[in-house]
């Protein structure tokens, strides 16, 4: 199991960094560094939030199933992650989530994590409409 610090990379953030609830919000995957994303149908994520506590799923693209929970304070969230993939894989992992606001409006999801062999990732997620 990797245990390894996750890092946040601050010029990976795009926009102005917001401390808002999550909660009823949905974000499409839009980049992975660990997979490639098919645009035609992104892994879509489904946020709830109840006083910090965070939870939700995640389906589409290479993921069948998938659940994380975590805490959500400020604009950070820490989340723990398990899905299953197309191919049968089981993934589980830890992540540190940065949520900016893009000039635009929408909301960005920039997740910090570590890879199956302990080097660090990265995935950036828009709000949808």
């Amino acid at each position: 199991m990797i245990t390894a610090e996750i890092d946040i990379i601050e010029d990976q953030i795009k926009g102005e960094r917001a401390d808002v609830s999550l909660d009823g919000l949905s974000f499409q995957m839009l980049t992975s560094s660990t997979s490639a994303v098919d645009g035609a149908k992104p892994t879509v994520f489904r946020y709830f939030e109840r006083e910090g506590v965070t939870w939700g799923d995640y389906v589409g693209d290479t993921v069948v199933e998938g659940r994380f929970a975590g805490i959500r304070n400020g604009d950070l969230v820490r989340l723990s992650y398990n899905h299953r993939s197309i191919s049968g894989a089981l993934t589980h992992g830890n992540a540190i989530t940065v949520i900016s606001r893009m000039p635009e409006g929408q909301l960005r999801l920039t997740e910090f994590y570590r890879n199956a062999q302990g080097d660090p990732a990265l995935s950036i997620c828009e709000e949808t409409a």
